[in-house]
């Protein structure tokens, strides 16, 4: 099998003769002297050369690739100095060890910030750098990320209100005032476990850094994101999950009706104090949005090109788990995640595919529920 640099040499060598046909073609084509049988083998010499060449070309870029994977794949922490790409390494490595049962070195440890001591048997708790950034990283996957509050502190609380006066005549809503006195003015943060799974094949598993550390997180993030919108939207939610979502009967969100959506969204804002209404953004489905531009429009194309904000008069978040659109103040949906996060293996029997597998432990907190409604049709 030929070497890198024996491949080299040939695209080089091949590469002169190949410049030097196609300007031999050129001086033949404007030679007027010239025989076409003389231009035909000439282009019958450089498409000859041509193929040769992408065929080497083909076969060194393989090789190269291949030789920097492994390169990237063996070089030590300590050898490498760009803090990217040693957190890149670190968490590769981290992977690959829990993967194929390995305990992982002192060095990854340091590097991803964790300083457990794994005597102390907390060596499957994910180290600091890799759990933060796979949890507090805004989500696309999940629109609510984008408004939300989102932490990652164990034992979590927090006052309902950002402020408070010397005396609670402050309150304007009435509802606000009667839900503190009901409820009480702190919301505490529980901790409901769950499981993510990232499959990785074997290619993935041993080829670069980049890729495995890339193809995990995505899998891993796109888990979280479908965790918090289920029990968020969930209209039948699991039990001890009831006050995660917005439909759930235990939170009892405000219900406006209307007689077509249109009407129920306005009358919702509308209906919110003004202290919750100036920062609403109305979160609902494609599907019902269309039908309001289509009830609306009536055969006037103007209305499709127009932002959804000018129609509806809030910002509009769409997500197709809203089966029924919340409209209200999302600074007061709060996403709580445990600090201690854990990461395992396990492993597709049927299909051979390796699992990376991390556990986590969640919380939604809806902190006032006065600052929400939900918009239904009227049935007939």
């Amino acid at each position: 099998m030929k070497t890198l640099f024996e491949l080299k040499q040939s695209m080089a060598t091949i590469g002169q003769q190949l410049q030097k046909i196609e300007n031999e073609l050129a001086d033949k084509a404007m030679d007027t002297t010239a025989t076409l049988d003389d231009v035909k083998a000439l282009q019958t010499t450089k498409s000859d050369l041509k193929m040769r060449f992408d065929v080497i070309k083909e076969q060194h870029d393989q090789m190269e690739a291949e030789q920097k994977a492994k390169f990237e794949n063996n070089q030590g922490l300590k050898d490498i100095t760009d803090p990217k790409q040693k957190i890149e390494k670190a968490k590769a490595d981290l992977i690959r060890a829990a993967i194929r049962q390995q305990p992982v070195s002192a060095d990854v440890r340091q590097a991803l910030g964790d300083n457990t001591n794994p005597a102390t048997g907390g060596e499957k708790f994910l180290p600091k750098t890799v759990s933060t950034d796979i949890i507090t990283e805004p989500l696309v996957k999940n629109p609510l990320r984008e408004v939300s509050t989102v932490t990652n502190i164990t034992n979590l609380e927090i006052p309902k209100l950002n402020y408070t006066l010397d005396d609670d005549d402050f309150i304007a809503d009435t509802e606000t005032a009667k839900e503190l006195k009901a409820d009480g003015d702190v919301v505490t943060f529980t901790r409901h476990k769950f499981k993510v799974f990232a499959g990785l094949s074997e290619t993935v598993l041993n080829g670069s850094d980049a890729n495995l550390v890339g193809h995990t997180d995505n899998a891993l993030r796109s888990g979280l994101a479908a965790k918090e919108k289920k029990v968020t939207f969930a209209t039948t939610p699991k039990v001890g999950e009831e006050h995660m979502s917005f439909y759930s009967t235990q939170n009892g969100i405000a219900k406006v009706s209307g007689e077509n959506m249109y009407k129920a969204i306005k009358k919702a804002i509308a209906d919110l104090h003004e202290d919750y209404r100036e920062n609403a953004k109305i979160v609902m489905r494609y599907q019902d949005y269309s039908e309001i531009i289509e009830t609306l429009a009536n055969g006037n194309a103007t209305l499709y090109s127009a932002q959804p904000e000018q129609i509806l008069g809030k910002p509009v978040i769409f997500c197709d788990s809203a089966t029924k659109p919340i409209v209200g103040d999302f600074s007061y949906s709060h996403y709580n995640y445990d600090l201690n996060v854990l990461y395992d293996r396990d492993k597709d029997v049927k299909t051979g595919i390796e699992q990376f597998v991390l556990t986590a432990w969640i919380d939604h907190r809806i902190k006032l529920k006065s600052a929400f409604r939900i918009a239904e049709v009227t049935t007939p």
